[in-house]
């Protein structure tokens, strides 16, 4: 029996829903749990790694992508492919380092504070994408790249935009002499 066209992309777009209204309840628990936006900020961020190691299968499977020979095509594939493909959206990437293993991912829209107008004045400190970066940290470490990611800036936060950095922990040059 064949699918109606437009079936799958109605599909991800209930799920994307659904996970945002999910990951918002999240949060809020997270919240109760514990007093420290550290705590969470940490949780969020294990939780994310988690998801991150699993979620890499999936990606390559349903990807088609090939192999990157570069943290730039890396970077690249993350804001193009997988943003696109898990999220809906497309971050744009710009290199901050010379030595080229330093990225942010911009995010003019992040779908994951689509129900969120601010955060509570005494979770200030509060990393509510954190999972993101959880996310993107164990995606990579499962593809043997050890990296740094993290929030730069948060429209939550009062910043124009969403950045995530993404530093890559091994000199380009180390990576070409391990193959």
């Amino acid at each position: 029996m064949s699918r109606p066209p437009g079936r799958k992309q109605d599909s991800h777009k209930i799920s994307r829903e659904l996970f945002v209204l999910t990951y918002g309840a999240l949060v809020a628990q997270l919240c109760k749990d514990y007093e420290k936006d550290e705590d969470v900020n940490t949780c969020l961020d294990k939780m994310g790694y988690g998801i991150g190691v699993r979620l890499i299968d999936d990606f390559l499977a349903h990807s088609d992508v090939k192999r990157c020979r570069s943290y730039s095509e890396t970077a690249d594939m993350i804001a193009q492919v997988a943003f696109k493909m898990y999220l809906g959206v497309t971050p744009s990437v710009s290199c901050s380092s010379a030595a080229g293993n330093e990225f942010s991912l911009i995010l003019d829209k992040n779908p994951l504070v689509d129900f969120v107008e601010e955060l509570p004045a005494e979770r200030a400190s509060l990393c509510y994408c954190n999972l993101l970066c959880g996310v993107i940290r164990g995606a990579l470490e499962m593809v043997h790249l050890a990296a740094e990611v993290t929030f730069l800036q948060d429209r939550l936060k009062g910043d124009a935009v969403t950045e995530i950095g993404i530093t890559f922990l091994r000199k380009a040059e180390d990576r070409k002499q391990k193959r």
